[in-house]
């Protein structure tokens, strides 16, 4: 077991793992420490600790001091540097013709290096761009080319929710989404409603797929034969997840009438993880069947919603990893 504390250099960032040097640390107390990418200001979000040494990716370095109100002043002069730097970069940009979009400019504490975070459609050739900021700023010049939920995470905003962002307000990693769990959640599947401000589909979709997932294979299929307490026979219309009811159709007096069960008062065979695997597997074929026998009877409002649906899919599994943090 180790001594040691959790750091942030950003909002929502990244937690790593300092030595605390035999030194108390409370939660919100500002450190300079050494990273990667040199001397840094940071934030402890998690105070003395001990934690198991295989949880620890070596060689674990030591908080260099905790901030002093000099370090304090520093930072607040460099997020000010920071600004006139951007539009700088700005001007940069704009001067060589490059095809790219600046999201951040940041400063490391010890001003060995500047930062600018982009975006850009494909690979961009800015050597040029770097030797002219080099001569402006007469320091160490990066240029990361990061992807749109990492500039989503950066500038930040509100969500449909009317919440401010997951991303820029607490998650500090992306976790995989699946348009798997929408369908598990009866969301409707118009990208339009299930999409973020980033263009990808929404990180908060994460949040409750292992509870719908739960609740779900409980349940049965709509079309699914039961039988109901009072032995009946019918046919499964409709779910209710969270309440866990059924509609179900029966037949009465030779009449059809629709009826509402707990799902624990029926019976019915069960689907277990792998069924219900495949049982996804079949619908997203079967969409695309479908899609491809009756794209004539279809409007092109609901064919344009099926193929904005397909490349959020192929997105998903397109986007890497964060490229915010120096690992």
């Amino acid at each position: 077991m180790t001594m040691v504390i959790g750091v942030r250099f950003r909002t929502a960032g990244k937690i790593y793992y300092f030595g605390t040097k035999d030194i108390e640390f409370r939660r919100g107390d500002h450190v300079i420490v050494e990273t990667a990418r040199g001397v840094e200001y940071g934030t402890v979000v998690l105070p003395n600790m001990e934690v198991d040494d295989g949880k620890i990716t070596p060689p674990l370095k030591n908080v260099i001091r905790k901030a002093t109100s000099d370090d304090d002043e520093r930072e607040k002069r460099n997020r000010e540097k920071e600004k006139d730097a951007y539009k700088v970069c700005q001007e940069k940009i704009r001067k060589h013709g490059l095809e790219m979009k600046l999201i951040n400019a940041e400063y490391t504490f010890d001003n060995n290096k500047v930062l600018f975070y982009f975006t850009a459609d494909g690979r961009v050739d800015f050597r040029e761009l770097v030797k002219d900021l080099a001569s402006v700023f007469r320091t160490r010049i990066e240029l990361r080319q990061v992807g749109v939920r990492d500039e989503t995470k950066i500038l930040g905003g509100m969500g449909i929710c009317g919440r401010p962002l997951c991303c820029h307000s607490y998650l500090s990693d992306f976790a995989p989404v699946s348009i798997k769990m929408a369908k598990e959640q009866s969301l409707s599947l118009n990208p339009a409603k299930i999409s973020g401000i980033c263009g990808r589909l929404m990180c908060c979709l994460q949040n409750e797929a292992q509870v719908y997932e739960e609740l779900n294979r409980k349940l049965p299929r709509v079309g699914d034969s039961v039988t109901t307490p009072d032995g009946l026979k019918g046919e499964v219309r409709e779910t209710n997840v969270l309440k866990q009811l059924v509609k179900v159709v029966v037949e009465v007096d030779d009449e059809k009438e629709l009826r509402e069960y707990a799902v624990s008062e029926l019976k019915f065979k069960p689907r277990n993880k792998k069924e219900k695997d495949n049982d996804n597997k079949g619908d997203k074929g079967g969409r695309k069947g479908k899609n491809k026998d009756n794209k004539g009877k279809k409007s092109n409002e609901e064919i344009k919603e099926e193929q904005e649906l397909e490349e959020l899919e192929r997105l998903e599994q397109n986007d890497g990893r964060s490229k915010l943090d120096d690992d």
